[in-house]
């Protein structure tokens, strides 16, 4: 515990004023409460919540154990929340699906592919181990679109719809494209078959700004941007992490995607304000935690960071947020009796 508060001390996790709060705070963490304590703010500066939230972070990485690396803002802030070894150069899992999409955009956006074009689905591409919804058919071969694809990918983080993003766009140019717009260090890894890969690596800091790209429209069209920024933040988007602990309403305000593989558990987002506009950009990445083979919502990473969006989300709810210079759409998702 010592190491890791010297470690965390050393990366900027607080200045020696805070370090007293954050480490009586790591202290208390250590029985794991059910819920954070503190009662959500109801003024607030962009400063006060960054503080807030490294407190919170400090806590709540010390309670799970294991391995963390992260990088976390709060626009407007002249002090980042969080900055934990944020170059660490870390296996990125389903994180990176991110990055393979804006891929797949960049090309929509270039008229080279198209949204409501097909995609075949074989047999031999649905085959094998898997998170999604694809294997589940079992009836192929089939067809697709690759806004559908996009849709699953980004969602339910369908494994399938990542192999099929492959085969319009193969693993040499989607990291071409993501070289091409900054992103060295978040590749994916090619294999033999050149329309198929590995996930891939990122670093906490090169994917939170990727997502701040992202949000203020330097990566994408308008209308790209916003098929991504809709996906990630759609009801049957992840839940088991940093939204957990939300109503509905609150949900949609949070566009994340989580990435879990072995002991590693990650989740990267943007939380919005209620004015619609980007109040926390998150790059969080997990391993080393007890309960490897547990990829549910009692896995100690997932927890804390349940708890964690809990109170990043109550820190930064009096914010305006940052002001962009694109129009991000809010989703509406209202539930269906069927008919």
């Amino acid at each position: 515990m010592v190491s890791q508060l010297n470690r965390r001390a050393a990366l900027g996790l607080g200045t020696i004023a805070t370090a007293g709060a954050v480490l009586g705070a790591q202290r208390a963490a250590a029985a794991a409460p059910a819920v954070f304590e503190a009662a959500p703010l109801t003024e607030s500066s962009p400063l006060e919540a960054a503080r807030r939230i490294r407190a919170v972070y400090g806590r709540e990485t010390a309670a799970a154990g294991g391995t963390w690396q992260a990088y976390i803002t709060v626009p407007g802030s002249r002090e980042v929340a969080v900055s934990d070894e944020p170059d660490s150069v870390v296996q990125a899992y389903s994180v990176n699906k991110i990055a393979v999409a804006i891929a797949v955009l960049d090309k929509v956006d270039r008229k080279q592919l198209s949204l409501t074009q097909r995609i075949n689905v074989t047999a031999a591409i649905a085959a094998g181990d898997g998170d999604g919804i694809f294997p589940l058919d079992g009836a192929y071969p089939s067809a697709v679109t690759l806004g559908h694809v996009l849709s699953a990918l980004l969602t339910v983080s369908d494994d399938v719809a990542a192999r099929l993003c492959g085969e319009v766009v193969p693993a040499a140019e989607i990291n071409r494209i993501l070289a091409g717009k900054g992103f060295r260090k978040t590749q994916v890894q090619p294999v033999a078959n050149p329309h198929r890969f590995y996930l891939g690596r990122t670093t906490p800091r090169e994917m939170h700004t990727l997502l701040r790209q992202l949000v203020t429209g330097r990566l994408l069209s308008r209308s790209s941007t916003n098929v991504m920024l809709s996906r990630l933040r759609s009801p049957i988007a992840f839940t088991d992490g940093i939204r957990r602990e939300m109503s509905s309403a609150e949900r949609a305000r949070i566009a994340t995607k989580a990435g879990w593989f072995g002991n590693g558990r990650h989740e990267s987002g943007i939380m919005f304000s209620r004015a619609n506009k980007p109040s926390l950009i998150y790059s969080i990445f997990a391993t080393g935690q007890a309960g490897a083979a547990n990829f549910g919502a009692t896995h100690p990473a997932v927890r804390a960071r349940s708890r964690m969006g809990r109170a990043f989300f109550d820190a930064v709810g009096p914010l305006p947020g940052e002001s962009l210079d694109v129009a991000v759409d809010t989703p509406s998702r209202e539930p269906s009796n069927g008919g």
